[in-house]
């Protein structure tokens, strides 16, 4: 199990602000500004809304409230995949308050989104100083925790939130990709099999058991798992690129081949393919 993509959690900052005198070429003021860049991110108007809050900005530079007008603008920024700009977004918001969780659970979201696991290591980090059992900080630094290797810190991790929440399945997921990345292959077999009896119909699960069936040299029971996933989700671009892998591990390249096509049709990269097609022929 990967995580893939880290969305916003947390909906726009906005409060009653005090008006202010100080007014745009347009008549406009620091409030009406901020108020519409709000109202037009509720109507997915996102060009319109970064607009309206980078006029707020300069029209009040040193504005008190600047902190929740640039978290804004962060938050419409990586709604629009603008992540780098999002980063410095929230990077002065945080000049304004420093330790704003929220805040910084959403940075550490855009710098996950451009690869900077580092920094968002940091910033989960920091989140947990202030609030040791916030799930989002937890959940992202075990997996940090995970790609490092460094098994043990993120088997903590997940066991502490599984204890808080200890239906959370993406944590739940998480610490069985763990296990089978730790070579706990049995544990994870065990934990995702309790999973998908809870689960029969998610077609995630058959595939992330299919890839430690593959690992435990089990591939006949990992192709009727892919096919349980296709015939339950047949546009799992995964499950077809892992049974394209197990046919061409027992030779049979044409139907790798197949397979290997049909998951470059429902969005594979073929460039990442290149070389098992190469294999196919």
């Amino acid at each position: 199990m990967e995580l893939s993509a880290y969305s916003l959690k947390y909906g726009l900052f906005f409060c009653v602000l005090t008006i202010v005198g100080i007014l745009n070429a347009n008549g406009q003021s620091y409030y009406d500004l901020s108020e519409k860049g709000v109202s037009c991110f509720e109507k997915d108007s996102l060009e319109q809304a970064e607009n309206y809050f980078r006029q707020a900005l300069k029209l009040d530079p040193t504005n008190a409230h600047n902190a929740l007008l640039f978290s804004n603008l962060g938050m419409v920024q990586q709604k629009m995949n603008k992540h780098a700009e999002a980063v410095e977004s929230y990077s002065y918001a945080l000049n304004f308050a420093p330790i704003a969780v929220p805040i910084l659970l959403n940075r550490g979201s855009a710098y996950m989104n451009i690869g900077q696991n580092d920094n968002a290591y940091l910033d989960y980090c920091q989140v947990l100083d202030v609030d040791k059992d916030n799930i989002e900080a937890l959940l992202m630094r075990a997996y940090i925790y995970t790609q490092r290797k460094d098994f043990k810190a993120g088997r903590a991790d997940y066991e502490k939130l599984l204890k808080i929440e200890p239906t959370n399945y993406t944590a739940r997921l998480g610490l069985i990709t763990l296990n089978q990345k730790d070579g706990k292959l049995n544990e994870a077999l065990e934990g995702i099999t309790m999973m998908i009896t809870e689960n029969p119909k998610d077609a995630t699960l058959y595939i992330a058991r299919a890839d430690i069936e593959c690992d435990l040299d089990k591939k006949d029971m990992a192709l009727i798992d892919l096919d349980e996933a296709l015939r339950l989700n047949d546009s799992a671009s995964e499950a077809y690129l892992l049974r394209g892998q197990i046919f061409l591990s027992q030779k049979k390249k044409y139907l790798a081949k197949l397979s290997f096509d049909k998951a470059i049709s429902l969005g594979i990269s073929a460039s990442d393919l290149q070389d098992l097609i190469k294999e196919c022929k």
